[in-house]
C-alpha cells in the first residue's frame, strides 16, 4: 500500500499532532514526583530550547507553559498555596511565555490578578517589580497589568510612594492615544491624596492645556477638579 505525502495531510490535522507532541514533551521534562511539594516548580527550559521544541508554534507553547504554570498549585492530590511557590521561578516561566508570545496580556494578568494578590508582602513586591519591568519593555500595550499592580501597591501594600512610581510610568511612558485617559491620570488622583497639591495642580493644568483631552465632558471634569485643587491649597 502507497503512503501517502505528508503534504496531503490536512493542515488542522498537523497542528494537533504538533500540539500533542508538544504537550508530551513538555509534561515529559517537567513531570515531578508524586508527592509534590512547592519547591518542586522546576526552572524552565531555556527560551532557546523552547523555541526549539515549539516545531514554528511557539505561541501554542506559551498558552501551554501558562496552564502548566497555573496547574502547578493542584498536584497529585494535593493543593500547593502561591504562597509556598518559589517566585523566582514563577517569574521565570512567566518571562518564558512573554518571551514566546509577547503581544500576549495572559502572562502579566496572572502575574497581577493571581501571583501579586498572596498575603505576603515580600512576594507581593517581588512580583509587582516583575511587572513594572515587563511593563517598561512594551508600556502601550502592558500599560493595563501596571494600572493593577498600582492599585495594589496603594490600597493592599499602602505604600504610596511605590504606587506613585508605578502611575508616574504609566504617564510617562504608555503615551498610544489606545490608552485611556483614566490610567494617565492616575497619578494625579494619586497626589491629591498623598496631599501633594502643588505637583497634581501642575500635572493636571498641564494636562489641560495639553490638547490631549478630546472629550469635552472630561475636559470640563478635569477643569472643575483643577478649580477644586487651587481653592483647597489657597485654604490651607
Amino acid at each position: 500500500m502507497r503512503e501517502r505525502s505528508l503534504s496531503t495531510v490536512p493542515k488542522p490535522a498537523l497542528l494537533l499532532l504538533v500540539l500533542a507532541l508538544l504537550s508530551q514533551v513538555l509534561w515529559n521534562y517537567l513531570q515531578t514526583p508524586s508527592k509534590a511539594q512547592a519547591s518542586n516548580l522546576n526552572a524552565p527550559p531555556g527560551i532557546a530550547s523552547m523555541r526549539l521544541a515549539s516545531f514554528g508554534e511557539p505561541i501554542a507553547l506559551a498558552k501551554l507553559s501558562m496552564l502548566y504554570l497555573q496547574a502547578f498549585d493542584h498536584q497529585a492530590g494535593i493543593r500547593v498555596s502561591f504562597q509556598q511557590l518559589d517566585y523566582a521561578q514563577v517569574e521565570a516561566w512567566l518571562s518564558r511565555s512573554i518571551a514566546l508570545d509577547p503581544r500576549s496580556q495572559y502572562p502579566l494578568f496572572t502575574a497581577s490578578q493571581l501571583y501579586a494578590e498572596v498575603s505576603n508582602e515580600a512576594k507581593q513586591r517581588h512580583i509587582l517589580d516583575f511587572i513594572y519591568q515587563q511593563f517598561l519593555l512594551d508600556p502601550n500595550h502592558r500599560w493595563k497589568a501596571m494600572a493593577h499592580a498600582a492599585n495594589l501597591a496603594r490600597h493592599r501594600l499602602k505604600d504610596m510612594a511605590l504606587a506613585k512610581k508605578y502611575s508616574q510610568a504609566i504617564r510617562l511612558h504608555a503615551t498610544s492615544s489606545e490608552v485611556p485617559s483614566w490610567a494617565k491620570q492616575m497619578e494625579i488622583f494619586l497626589l491629591e491624596d498623598m496631599n501633594e497639591l502643588e505637583q497634581a495642580r501642575i500635572l493636571l493644568g498641564g494636562l489641560l492645556q495639553s490638547g490631549q483631552i478630546s472629550d469635552p465632558h472630561e475636559f470640563k471634569f478635569l477643569e472643575q477638579r483643577l478649580i477644586e485643587l487651587e481653592n483647597s491649597m489657597k485654604d490651607k
